[in-house]
């Protein structure tokens, strides 16, 4: 153990030895002078009687333990004052890391996505130091909740994402094979009001001037997703990736402002991983919107392992929950141990000396009064 301020501890030692020694010369002194009274005599005859040496010799201890928890009170106010320490040096097996869940959120991957983030509840539940975001896109980018380690916080916007992938879920089933509104039936319309209303509170931000720049921006999704990372530009000893989700269906009418490509080799200049979730086949055909599948999954497989990342293929072989798994797995892996020098305060013994003195002195001081 080691005191901040050992000055403190030796001037108040120094201060007390003074004053007992010039409190026991006064006390002697007063001793040897007699100072008025009643004079007796023959009290040699009750100095010899046993009661009376009892007494005296518990007088005299009482006294000397009365003085010597007085001094010890004193002296471990003094360390207290002093402020004990010790330093350690704490050594953690992974650096803290700064994850971005980023998300296409176009309706022709909800059951991807809803899976994902059901997947990803679990694993922000037990995180311990590092920090959480979620970014999502179709036409424009929407920063769903910033980098946190509010890991409350962050399960409940991810319980929110889970609610308005189910919603798009609905929303497809209901409505997806009617290409004009009038084709659908009455009886249905008062549900497709509400599913409107319901999926334009989480998509609006998402949405906008899709009608003249296109949906499902993937380059611009990452590209924002990156630049959402706190102190980007700066030298921040934390691990930094993304988890995205998409399936590089780019719908675009007019040219992105950051294509792929691009956006992938700026995550891999500022060493952001990112971790690509792609879906399996069923999904395009069941959109039948013209992409090719085979050059859509090339395209973000290459993107992917430029940053120094991992591709996954959900599927029937592989579940999402198995890709989370895996991309845990490669995280603390992939990085450093870290070592922190810190010092913690140690008060503890000398407040419980503090303690058991002051209950001695009082309950001495007490029984001397009687």
């Amino acid at each position: 153990m080691t005191l901040k301020h050992p000055i403190i501890l030796t001037a108040g030692i120094l201060l007390l030895v003074i004053a007992a020694g010039v409190a026991a010369f006064l006390r002697r002194r007063r001793g040897s002078t007699y100072r008025g009274g009643v004079l007796a005599a023959g009290t040699e005859a009750v100095r010899r009687l046993p009661e009376y040496i009892r007494r005296r010799n518990l007088f005299r201890f009482l006294s000397v333990l009365l003085a010597l928890s007085l001094a010890g009170a004193a002296v471990c106010t003094l360390l207290l004052i002093a402020r004990p320490y010790k330093t350690e040096t704490v050594t953690s097996g992974v650096k803290k890391r700064d994850i971005f869940l980023c998300l296409d959120v176009s309706y022709s991957i909800y059951e991807l996505n809803y899976q994902l983030v059901d997947s990803l509840e679990e694993v922000v539940a037990g995180l311990e130091g590092d920090r959480f975001g979620i970014s999502i896109f179709n036409t424009s980018t929407v920063l769903f909740c910033p980098m946190t380690d509010d890991y409350d916080f962050v399960i409940s916007r991810l319980e929110e994402l889970k609610e308005y992938f189910r919603l798009q879920e609905e929303y497809m089933k209901l409505f997806g094979d009617y290409e004009y509104l009038y084709e659908i039936p009455d009886a249905d319309m008062e549900r497709y009001y509400e599913l409107e209303q319901l999926l334009n509170d989480t998509e609006a931000g998402t949405l906008i001037n899709n009608h003249r720049r296109g949906s499902s921006l993937i380059g611009e999704g990452l590209a924002a997703c990156l630049y959402s990372f706190p102190g980007l530009d700066e030298d921040m000893e934390r691990t930094r990736c993304i988890i995205m989700s998409t399936d590089n269906s780019q719908q675009a009418l007019s040219k992105p402002l950051v294509e792929l490509k691009e956006a992938s080799q700026i995550c891999a200049k500022n060493d952001v991983t990112v971790y690509g979730v792609f879906p399996e086949m069923q999904v395009f055909d069941s959109m039948d919107d013209g992409m090719d599948y085979d050059t859509c999954l090339r395209e973000f497989k290459q993107c992917v392992e430029l940053t120094g990342g991992t591709f996954y293929l959900a599927g029937e072989k592989t579940s999402v929950s198995d890709i989370v798994a895996g991309i845990q797995r490669k995280e603390a892996l992939a990085v450093a141990e870290v070592t922190v020098t810190k010092e913690t305060d140690q008060p503890a013994v000398p407040y419980i000396l503090l303690l058991v003195m002051l209950i001695t002195a009082g309950i001495t001081g007490v029984i001397l009064r009687r």
